[in-house]
C-alpha cells in the first residue's frame, strides 16, 4: 500500500516524498478485488487502477495469469457511468495489451462506446480499439473511424487521426484509404486536428516525392491556420526544397519565398521554425541568411527563455558555415553571457568564439573566466573545446589563450572536464609549434597535482615524446622522476619510461637518466623494477654521454607493428596448440612475429548485410581480425590445387554479387597472393524446394588481361539455406597488382526436393544464374596497418624513397567526400584520426600506412584543400622501403 503523506518539519526539508512510496505489486493485486463489489466505488477504483499503471510503467512484469485476471476484472467497470472511472478503464486496456482471445470480451463494449452521445467515451474508445485490434477487426470499424475523422468534436477527430497515425506501421492499405476524410480534416478550423491530419496524410503520400511536392504547393497558398500544422508544412517544404536541388537551376529555389514570408507570421514557434528551416537549406547564401538571422536576433532579447535558447542554439549552428553571418548579433549574444540560464549562457560563449575575431580575444577570455565557475562540467567542455578552435584560428593569440586553459586546469572538475583542457593543449602544442615550451610546462605542472592515473600516464607519454624535442629537455626531468616517488604504480612505471627515452634522445642527460633509473631498481612494484631493469640494459654502456644506437630509439619510440588484438589472438592460438612435449621442446618451434595478421578488419555494410542472412562459416563476416585471416589460410592451404600458392597476403571483405532476397545469395572474397588470386564464391540457396548440385562459377576474364585461370574447386551439394563454397584462382605476374573485371555466372544442376520427405529427385536439369561483374581493384593488394606515432615512422622512413606530386580533384560536394574517396581508392589505414574531418574546414591533412604486396611498408600523407567554388586540390607525399612502390601508389592516384 502507498504511505501516508508524513508532515514534513524544517530538518527535513530536503526529503522528496512520493504517494507511491511502498506499493508492492501483491497488495495492489489483492486491492484489485474491488473491481468485483456489487456497488462500485468510483473513487476507489481509480486509485486501485492508478497503481496498477503505476508498477506497469515502472516496468513491473505481470505473469500471464495475473495479468489475466486483472483485465476481466477491469472490464467489468464498463458498468459504472462515472466518467473519470471510464477513462482509467481505457488506460488500463491499452496498458495491459490483451490477448487476440481476450480482445473479443472487450470489443462490443468499445463499439457500443464509439457510437455513444457522450464525445469523451468515443474519442478514449477509438483509441483503444485501434490499440489493441488487429487487422481483421479492423477492417469492420473502418466505417465508423472514417466518420471520426471528419466528426464535428475536435477531440473525436484528433483520436481518430492519431490512431491512424500508430495503424500506419501495421496496417498501411487499410489506412491509406482514408485519405479523402484526411485530406477534408486538413481543412478543419479546429488547431489540432489540422496538425494531426497533415501529419497522417504526408505519412500516408511520403514514398511518392511527386505527391508530397503537390501537397507542399497546394498548401503553402494560405490554408493552414494552425501554428502547429504551419511548423508542421515548413519541415515538409524543406524535405521538398532539399530533394529538388539537384533539379532546379542555379539560383532558383522553389518555395524560398513561402520560407521568408512565414517569418511574419504571428506565432513565435512559426517564425522560429521558418528561420531555422532557411539557416539549414543546402548551399544557403548570405542574402538569403539575412532575414532569418534578423528574427533570430530580435528573438535573442525577448523576455521567454526558451526563445533565447532557441536562437542561440540556432545561431551557434550557422556560425560553423556562416560566421560572419552572426557577426551582427554578436553585441546581443555578449549580453546573453549572464544569462540565469547556464544552457544560453553557454551557447552564447561558443557561438562568440566562433564568430569573434582577433581583437575581441581578450575580452571574451575576461568575461569567460569569472562565467567558468558558475557551470556545470558538461558545459565547461564545450567552452573548452570552442577556445581550442579559436586558438587555432588565430594562432598568434596562443599565449592569453594556453594561459587560460592552464588556469582552468588547476581549479576543481571532473574527469571528462579535465582530459577535454589536457587534449586541447596537447593538440595547440602539435599544431602551433611557438606553444609547445609553455603548453608542456602547464602539462608538467598539472601532474604534480593530478588525481587522475589515465591522465597522468598520457601526459607523461606525451612528454616523452616532445620534451626531448625542446631545447632545454632538462627541466622536465624533475617534474617525471617527482611522479616515481609520488604516485601509485602504474604513474611510476610510465615515468620510468619516459625517462628511458629522455636518456635515449638526448646524450647530455644519459649519466643522470642512469642514476635515476638505478633508483628505481628497488622500487616495490614489479613493473617499475622490470622496466628500470629493461631500459638500464637497452640504453647500455656506464651512463657516459655516448651516442644511443637507432635500434635502441626505435625500440623505445617505435610503434608495434601488428594491431595488439591480433597479436594477443596469435599468441593465444599458438599456446592452446601447444602440448606437454611442444612445451618441454619450445626453443625448437618459437612464435614468429611475422605470423600475426598486420590488417585491421572492421566490419562494413556487406559483411553485416551477409552475416544477417547467412549462416556462420568462412563465408559469414569474420569475428575477429587475426582468427579469420588465420582460418582463411588454413582453409585454401587444405585444398590441394591451391596448397603451393605459398603465404596468404590479405582477404577481402565479402563482396554482394547478388540482391538481397533473391533466389541464390552469392559473395565472394578476394584471396591475395604473390602470384594468385582466389576468388572464393560463399553460395546459399534459399529455395526449400530445390537441391543444386556441381556447383561452379563461370567466369569470364576478357577484360583481366594479367590474369589467367589456375584452377578451381566446384562445390558438390548446396542444400537449402546451407551455405557452401566454390573456388577459381587465377595467376598473375609476380608481386604486380594486377587489377581487371571478372564477369561471374552461377551454374549448376538443380533437382527438385519432396517437401514431405525432404528427398530429391534423381535426375536434375542443368541451369545458370547471372551474377553482378566483380573487380580485382589497386586497393586489393594493400593491407592495412596501424602505425601509433605517425611522426616518428614517417621520419624513420626517410625522404630517400619519397616521391611528392599535386593533383585537382575536381568539383565535390565537401572536403569529407573527396577524402572519403582516397583513402577508398588506396585502401589504407588512416591514422590518429586524421580521416575525421572538422566541421566548416577548408583544409585539412590525412595520415594513411599500410603493406604493399611484397611486404613494403608505405606511409602517406595527404594534404586537401577546396576553394568556394568547392573546387578539391589535393597534395600526395609517399614514403616507402623501395621506390618502386612510392610511384605505385601516385600510379594508382592519378589514374584512379
Amino acid at each position: 500500500m502507498a504511505q501516508p503523506l508524513v508532515k514534513k518539519d524544517d530538518d527535513r526539508d530536503d526529503e522528496e516524498y512520493s504517494p507511491f512510496l511502498g506499493i508492492e505489486k501483491g497488495a495492489v493485486l489483492q486491492d484489485a478485488r474491488v473491481f468485483n463489489d456489487p456497488q462500485l466505488d468510483p473513487r476507489r477504483c481509480s486509485q486501485v487502477i492508478t497503481k496498477l499503471l503505476y508498477l506497469l510503467n515502472q516496468g513491473e512484469t505481470f505473469t500471464k495469469v495475473e495479468a489475466t485476471e486483472v483485465f476481466f476484472a477491469v472490464t467489468k467497470l464498463f458498468q459504472s457511468r462515472d466518467i473519470g472511472l471510464r477513462r482509467m478503464v481505457y488506460l488500463m486496456i491499452k496498458e495491459l495489451s490483451p490477448s487476440a482471445d481476450e480482445v473479443i470480451i472487450v470489443t462490443s463494449s468499445l463499439m457500443k462506446d464509439m457510437n455513444s452521445k457522450t464525445d469523451m467515451y468515443r474519442a478514449n474508445a477509438i483509441r483503444v480499439l485501434c490499440r489493441i485490434t488487429d487487422g481483421t477487426l479492423l477492417t469492420q470499424i473502418e466505417r465508423y473511424l472514417k466518420q471520426a475523422i471528419v466528426d464535428k468534436n475536435p477531440v473525436v477527430a484528433s483520436a481518430a487521426l492519431v490512431s491512424g497515425i500508430h495503424l500506419l506501421q501495421t496496417n498501411p492499405e487499410i489506412v491509406k484509404r482514408w485519405s479523402n476524410e484526411v485530406q477534408e480534416a486538413v481543412q478543419s478550423r479546429a488547431a489540432l486536428v489540422q496538425f494531426h491530419a497533415l501529419a497522417l496524410l504526408h505519412q500516408i503520400r511520403q514514398n511518392d516525392r511527386l505527391a508530397v511536392s503537390k501537397l507542399v504547393t497546394s498548401l503553402t497558398r494560405g490554408t493552414v491556420r494552425s501554428p502547429l500544422a504551419q511548423c508542421l508544412l515548413i519541415r515538409y517544404t524543406s524535405q521538398v526544397i532539399r530533394e529538388s536541388a539537384g533539379s532546379t537551376q542555379a539560383g532558383d529555389r522553389p518555395f524560398y519565398d513561402y520560407l521568408e514570408g512565414c517569418l511574419r507570421h504571428k506565432a513565435e514557434m512559426v517564425i522560429f521554425e521558418a528561420a531555422r528551416a532557411i539557416t539549414e537549406l543546402h548551399g544557403v547564401t548570405n542574402r538569403e541568411l539575412t532575414p532569418a538571422i534578423t528574427v533570430l536576433q530580435l528573438f535573442l532579447s525577448s523576455s521567454k527563455p526558451v526563445l533565447r535558447f532557441a536562437a542561440v542554439r540556432t545561431l551557434n549552428k550557422v556560425a560553423m558555415t556562416h560566421p560572419m553571418a552572426v557577426t551582427n548579433c554578436n553585441i546581443d549574444m555578449e549580453s546573453l553571457i549572464s544569462d540565469q540560464n547556464r544552457s544560453i549562457a553557454t551557447l552564447a560563449i561558443t557561438t562568440l568564439l566562433k564568430t569573434g575575431n582577433e581583437s575581441s580575444v581578450d575580452r571574451l577570455m575576461k568575461q569567460i573566466t569569472n562565467f567558468m565557475s558558475d557551470i556545470a562540467d558538461e558545459f565547461k567542455i564545450v567552452v573548452v573545446e570552442a577556445i581550442r578552435s579559436l586558438c587555432l584560428k588565430f594562432p598568434l593569440k596562443y599565449r592569453a589563450l594556453m594561459n587560460f586553459l592552464s588556469n582552468i586546469l588547476r581549479e576543481e572538475g571532473g574527469f571528462e572536464y579535465k582530459k577535454a583542457i589536457v587534449d586541447s593543449i596537447v593538440i595547440l602544442i602539435r599544431d602551433i609549434p611557438e606553444a609547445k615550451e609553455s603548453g608542456l610546462l602547464h602539462l608538467c605542472e598539472f601532474i604534480e597535482d593530478c588525481e587522475f592515473t589515465y591522465l597522468s600516464t598520457q601526459i607523461l607519454h606525451f612528454l616523452g615524446i616532445e620534451g626531448p624535442r625542446t631545447s632545454d629537455p632538462s627541466k622536465y626531468i624533475r617534474y617525471i622522476y617527482n611522479r616515481v616517488h609520488l604516485e601509485n604504480a602504474t604513474v611510476r612505471a610510465s615515468a620510468v619510461s619516459t625517462l628511458a627515452k629522455f636518456g635515449a634522445m638526448v646524450d647530455s642527460l644519459k649519466p643522470r637518466v642512469f642514476i635515476l633509473l638505478r633508483r628505481c631498481l628497488f622500487d616495490s612494484d614489479d613493473e617499475v623494477r622490470d622496466r628500470a631493469t629493461l631500459y638500464l640494459n637497452t640504453l647500455g654502456g656506464d651512463g657516459s654521454v655516448v651516442e644511443t644506437d637507432q635500434d635502441v630509439k626505435d625500440f623505445l619510440f617505435g610503434s608495434l607493428d601488428v594491431p595488439l588484438v591480433n597479436l594477443e589472438i596469435s599468441l593465444k592460438t599458438y599456446v592452446s596448440r601447444l602440448t606437454l612435449l611442444d612445451l618441454l621442446e619450445a626453443s625448437e618451434e618459437p612464435f614468429d612475429i611475422n605470423s600475426v595478421p598486420k590488417e585491421i578488419k572492421s566490419q562494413p555494410l556487406a559483411e553485416k548485410k551477409a552475416q544477417s542472412k547467412k549462416p556462420t562459416g568462412l563465408g559469414a563476416p569474420p569475428s575477429g581480425p587475426a582468427s579469420t585471416v588465420d582460418a582463411y589460410e588454413r582453409m585454401l592451404a587444405s585444398i590441394p590445387e591451391f596448397s603451393n600458392f605459398g603465404r596468404l597476403f590479405k582477404s577481402s571483405a565479402p563482396v554482394e554479387l547478388t540482391e538481397a532476397e533473391t533466389e541464390y545469395a552469392v559473395n565472394v572474397v578476394k584471396h591475395i597472393f604473390d602470384r594468385h588470386v582466389v576468388f572464393q564464391y560463399n553460395c546459399t540457396n534459399t529455395i526449400p524446394e530445390q537441391l543444386l548440385e556441381n556447383v561452379i562459377v563461370a567466369v569470364d576474364a576478357s577484360e583481366a588481361e594479367d590474369f589467367t585461370e589456375a584452377g578451381s574447386k566446384p562445390l558438390r551439394s548446396l542444400p537449402y539455406d546451407t551455405p557452401g563454397h566454390t573456388f577459381l584462382a587465377f595467376e598473375k605476374p609476380e608481386g604486380v597488382p594486377a587489377v581487371g573485371k571478372f564477369s561471374n555466372t552461377l551454374r549448376f544442376i538443380v533437382k527438385e526436393v519432396d517437401p514431405t520427405t525432404g528427398e530429391a529427385e534423381e535426375d536434375g536439369v542443368e541451369d545458370e544464374y547471372q551474377l553482378e561483374d566483380l573487380d580485382v581493384v589497386a586497393a586489393d593488394y594493400i593491407l592495412k596497418e596501424q602505425v601509433h606515432n605517425f611522426r616518428h615512422a614517417w621520419e624513420n622512413m626517410g625522404p630517400d624513397c619519397e616521391r611528392v606530386d599535386e593533383y585537382g580533384l575536381g568539383q565535390r560536394e565537401s572536403l569529407n567526400e573527396a577524402v572519403s574517396t582516397v583513402i577508398s581508392l588506396l585502401g589504407m589505414q588512416p591514422c590518429e584520426g586524421t580521416e575525421v574531418i572538422p566541421s566548416n574546414s577548408r583544409s585539412h591533412t590525412c595520415l594513411l600506412s599500410g603493406v604493399y604486396i611484397g611486404n613494403v611498408k608505405v606511409l602517406v600523407r595527404l594534404s586537401f584543400g577546396i576553394d568556394s567554388s568547392k573546387e578539391v586540390a589535393m597534395k600526395l607525399a609517399v614514403r616507402s622501403e623501395d621506390v618502386t612502390v612510392s610511384d605505385a601508389i601516385h600510379e594508382i592516384v592519378a589514374s584512379g
